[in-house]
């Protein structure tokens, strides 16, 4: 289930607005009392605060964008340095190998995007 962020996000995106700019006039809360997440503060100019059937429309499209944060999280914990990914490319491009190209292909395949 997406998290109530990432459902607001999607909700300003498709409004034309971002988290970035509108974070300062959006509180999200937890009471801890058992109900879960709720938007505690709106005031995001020029957008009425989402009813709880919008939020809940953004669920699929939330989960995507959470399994895709995922998957490049884990990916750029595999990659190799940019110190040696560099190594890698200069040895290819002398020797003729694809040691980064291989590299950079089990990364993805072991972790794909969907």
């Amino acid at each position: 289930m997406a998290n109530l962020h990432t459902k607001v996000t999607k909700y300003l995106e498709a409004n034309s607005k971002t988290w970035n700019v509108e974070k300062e006039n959006i509180i999200l809360q937890n009471d801890s009392d058992g109900n879960g997440d709720y938007i505690k503060t709106w005031n995001v100019s020029g957008l009425a605060k989402p009813t709880a059937d919008q939020i809940a429309s953004y669920e699929s499209a939330g989960n995507t964008a959470e399994t895709l944060a995922g998957v490049l999280r884990t990916r750029a914990s595999e990659y190799l340095s940019w110190q040696q990914q560099m190594e890698m490319i200069y040895k290819d491009q002398k020797n003729g190998t694809t040691t980064f190209k291989d590299h950079c292909d089990k990364v993805r395949s072991d972790n794909p995007k969907g």
